[in-house]
């Protein structure tokens, strides 16, 4: 399993907790690439064992875990976050999705 770092994130304009992310993204320390993945795209990387996400906070990575809205909707959130992914959403706007 590979994990990457989340340095930007697309934000949509709903207001439900499991659709205010769109995508999320980086790039590559490794090989200078730029990724994306979409929510749901990252959601199934995570459940499948294929990938691990995390985010840098107080110099500190953080993972980034799959929450379940009270409707029973999966969505990206940090491991210290509640029920809002804040510490995704104060993330820049990637500029390259």
């Amino acid at each position: 399993m590979k994990d990457h770092e989340i340095t930007c994130i697309l934000k949509s304009d709903r207001i439900e907790v499991h659709e205010k992310i769109k995508s999320i993204g980086a790039i590559d320390p490794a090989d200078g690439k730029r990724w994306s993945l979409s929510q749901p795209e990252a959601i199934q990387a995570i459940q499948s064992g294929k990938a691990s996400f995390y985010v840098m906070v107080g110099g500190k990575a953080v993972p980034v875990v799959i929450g379940t809205s009270s409707w029973g909707q999966k969505y990206l959130k940090s491991a210290t976050d509640r029920e809002q992914p804040s510490t995704l959403l104060n993330l820049p706007e990637c500029p390259y999705f």
